[in-house]
């Protein structure tokens, strides 16, 4: 008789998406009247939440009951907070897995906030993100 043990495969069972991008999300965005922005946010909160709870301990609030409940009831503050916190919880998984692309919270701060003032930083924002994003998901799909 051979004796087999069982070897977990630690792939997971369903692929994330890896084709965010900057190009697709404008278009989309003004296709859909920014209905698509909602779904993109909306996945990345989903997304990072599947990625990095097992190993962090945290939660990021689903962005529609950010943007929809929590923002509104704090005049916008908390959505500020929400993005610090979901672009440092991103660079802080892309860290312990070892991915060697630079994002966080200082993106959203320089991008986000103060790119405004030069109009392409939001869009420099969205790729950085898109990217990152993108990066974590190829490699939860590859390794769990």
């Amino acid at each position: 008789m051979e004796n087999t043990t069982y070897q977990p495969n630690p792939a997971p069972v369903a692929q994330l998406k890896t084709n965010r991008g900057l190009g697709k999300f404008i278009l989309l965005t003004i296709v859909t009247l920014g209905i698509y922005s909602i779904v993109y946010f909306s996945s990345i909160s989903s997304d990072i939440n599947i990625i990095a709870s097992r190993y962090d301990g945290k939660k990021t609030m689903h962005f529609c009951l950010m943007s929809f409940i929590v923002a509104p009831i704090t005049l916008g503050i908390y959505g500020i907070v929400w993005y610090h916190q979901m672009s440092n919880r991103i660079g802080a998984e892309l860290k312990r897995r070892g991915i060697d692309y630079s994002f966080g919270a200082k993106d959203f701060w320089l991008w986000d906030i103060l790119g405004v003032l030069i109009i392409v930083g939001p869009f420099i924002y969205v790729h950085k993100l898109s990217k990152a994003m993108n990066l974590l998901a190829e490699d939860f799909n590859a390794r769990g």
